[in-house]
């Protein structure tokens, strides 16, 4: 197999521009959020409060441009889950990475996500973030409760809320490590930049799309 590297435009500008935004506004909740519950006193209560409900917003918003953005120009199928090469890829992540093995699945503008990308964006997209940002909804409109008809107990929301804030402090330390799995320690995240990604060359797409699972 070759190890040859080339250099494909692989992000677009309006994809970087959310990854960025979305580290910022996820970033800004998650320190007015642990702030709120009481784990640190910085900013105060009620700023903190404030500055939570106004970026919570912001990023129900930006959300939801982004999945107008991705069904309208048909990257919703960069996030259809498989498991072929699922195996190879998660063995390659404990065991390959460290001996110099080639990734099992180089990146490719028609898929620029692997088999164990594809499952967690999906489930983060699908559940975790839509789930978050409802119990955020209804935590911050707590007050109209009964004028609604809703009957939940704030108690279970909250810890529902938190909970998922922890997954997702969670899910973005794994996600930090894995930027420095490239062929560089800083390549991931220079393309996340620029859009230009340098991919292996020994294996087509289609090989592995076309793969019986493992």
């Amino acid at each position: 197999m070759s190890d040859k590297m080339k250099s494909i435009y692989l992000y677009t500008r309006y994809e970087r521009s959310w990854h960025w935004l979305q580290m910022v506004l996820i970033g800004m909740l998650l320190f007015t959020g642990f702030e709120v519950h009481g784990s640190y006193v910085i900013i105060g209560y009620e700023t903190a409060v404030r500055i939570h409900n106004f970026v919570g917003i912001a990023w129900l918003t930006a959300f939801a441009f982004f999945v107008f953005w991705v069904f309208t120009t048909g990257e919703w199928k960069q996030y259809i889950p498989t498991t072929k090469k699922l195996f190879s890829v998660v063995r390659y992540y404990g065991y390959g990475i460290f001996i110099g093995q080639p990734h099992p699945v180089p990146k490719r503008k028609e898929a620029k996500h692997n088999p164990l990308q594809r499952l967690t964006y999906l489930g983060l997209a699908a559940a975790l973030l839509p789930v978050q940002m409802l119990s955020g909804l209804l935590y911050w409109t707590y007050n109209y409760w009964d004028q609604w008809g809703i009957k939940l107990a704030l108690g279970s929301v909250a810890v529902i809320h938190t909970a998922l804030a922890f997954a997702i402090l969670i899910f973005i330390i794994v996600h930090v490590y894995m930027t420095t799995t490239g062929h560089t320690i800083f390549a991931h995240i220079k393309a996340m930049i620029t859009g230009w990604e340098k991919i292996e060359e020994h294996i087509k797409i289609e090989e592995w799309e076309k793969a019986k699972p493992k």
